[in-house]
């Protein structure tokens, strides 16, 4: 019970992180349209974070979809800064994705028994 708390909370600060970008996704709109692609795709899956909330458990595969891309995108941040391709000030944005991905793991719902009538 303490950990579907936990997760539910994670899932809340996540999914208002996420949605949080609309701000420099109005920004770069113009400027770096690839960046604001991406952007959009974060915004809609703070939402639909915001709303697997309620019930974790029915959202198993939402909940993975964000840890995995999350790693995903953490390791190719982390090969361009290192390849100086982008900042290494970047290397915050490899931190938090990397941080999102395992506590997401960690506190997954796992799979529940089917029940026979």
């Amino acid at each position: 019970m303490r950990g579907e708390r936990a997760l539910k909370v994670v899932l809340v600060v996540v999914g208002l992180l996420f949605v949080a970008a609309v701000y420099p996704l109005l920004l770069f709109v113009r400027q770096e349209p690839a960046l604001a692609m991406m952007l959009c795709l974060y915004v809609m899956l703070g939402i639909f974070l915001l709303l697997a909330a309620r019930n974790p458990a029915a959202n198993r595969s939402l909940i993975a979809f964000t840890a995995w891309s999350s790693f995903a995108h953490a390791g190719l941040m982390a090969v361009q800064a290192l390849r100086n391709y982008i900042a290494h000030t970047e290397l915050m944005g490899v931190a938090l994705f990397a941080v999102i991905g395992v506590t997401l793991i960690a506190l997954a719902p796992g799979k529940q028994s089917i029940q026979r009538a």
